[in-house]
């Protein structure tokens, strides 16, 4: 086995990341971890100056694996990759460090404890480096229909979506009508438009559309196969639909938290957002005093995270 040499490359991203980071005492940090025979800082390393370092580290360095710690990989991976395969080196053999979105910006009033951070990712990156394997990308036939499960607003739209470029789509939904949580609801913010309205309208489009097929009170029972080909079947009542389908997108939505022993909780007097939804679409709410209890069931040891449907 060829010795593993990492090359580590980190930007100062002007002063998105060099003005909340140690970038020079990273570079030195870098340099002492394991397999690490490489490393420096660089202004702007997705510049053609940096790119150039790059290639040039690769062949004086006899380099086969390289770590770039900067911003995000979302827009400059494809660029360093294949700048290490104009050098020669197998682009996956290439690993990215986020040390902007996910150090310097969320920490920029933390320099020392944000610089330790991002010591902790580059090692974390540089680990990871070690265990890459070359890849060679190849082609396989896609078959150009698309299975989307879900015919909520999110199935819906993709499903028209597909289907207006060209696409043939299989569009499932498990209840006997489109729509989705938009059917429990009654009017949609910012808008204030009925959601009702959006629903039928919505579904118009699909059935206009002659590249969508609509199977309600069906759903998926089996998917075999791989990306670009999978054979799945379908059940819709007591028939079984067999059919072929290059990709699928899961839309199945989420259902509201029923907040069970908690604040009361009884569905008449203390109700979900949901069911208040429901009792203003039909007129029949009494109360002349409403409270709103925020967060019920999210931000606690269970559920950390913020439901952002308040």
């Amino acid at each position: 086995m060829n010795e593993v040499r990492v090359g580590v490359f980190v930007c100062h991203c002007g002063m998105n990341i060099g003005g909340f980071l140690d970038v020079p005492g990273l570079a030195k940090y870098a340099l002492s971890l394991p397999n690490v025979v490489f490393a420096k800082d660089n202004q702007y390393t997705c510049s053609d100056a940096g790119l150039t370092e790059i290639k040039s580290a690769i062949a004086e360095n006899k380099l086969n694996r390289v770590v770039v710690a900067s911003c995000t990989p979302r827009t400059h991976e494809p660029l360093f990759r294949s700048t290490c395969r104009d050098a020669g080196l197998n682009p996956y053999l290439f690993q990215f460090v986020n040390i902007r979105d996910q150090c310097s910006w969320v920490h920029m009033q933390e320099r020392e404890r944000a610089t330790e951070k991002a010591k902790t990712l580059i090692r974390m990156g540089v680990a990871r480096a070690v265990l890459l394997e070359p890849l060679e990308e190849i082609e396989v036939e896609v078959n150009p229909c698309a299975l989307v499960i879900g015919g909520g607003i999110a199935g819906m739209t993709c499903a028209l979506s597909l289907a207006n470029r060209g696409f043939e789509v299989k569009l499932v939904e498990k209840e006997d009508r489109l729509g989705g949580t938009l059917n429990s609801l009654y009017k949609l913010y910012p808008t204030h438009e009925e959601a009702s309205r959006l629903v039928q309208a919505k579904t118009k489009e699909i059935e206009k559309n002659s590249k969508i097929e609509v199977l309600t009170s069906s759903e998926v029972e089996d998917v075999k196969g791989f990306i670009g080909n999978y054979n799945v079947t379908v059940r819709q009542g007591e028939k079984e639909r067999l059919f072929n389908a290059g990709v699928i997108i899961v839309a199945i939505g989420a259902t509201t938290l029923k907040p069970v022993g908690m604040y009361g909780y009884d569905g008449e007097n203390v109700v979900t957002q949901m069911e208040l939804e429901r009792m203003l679409k039909k007129g029949r709410l009494n109360a002349t005093t409403v409270v709103m209890i925020q967060c019920v069931g999210s931000r606690n040891e269970k559920r950390a995270y913020c439901s952002k449907v308040c």
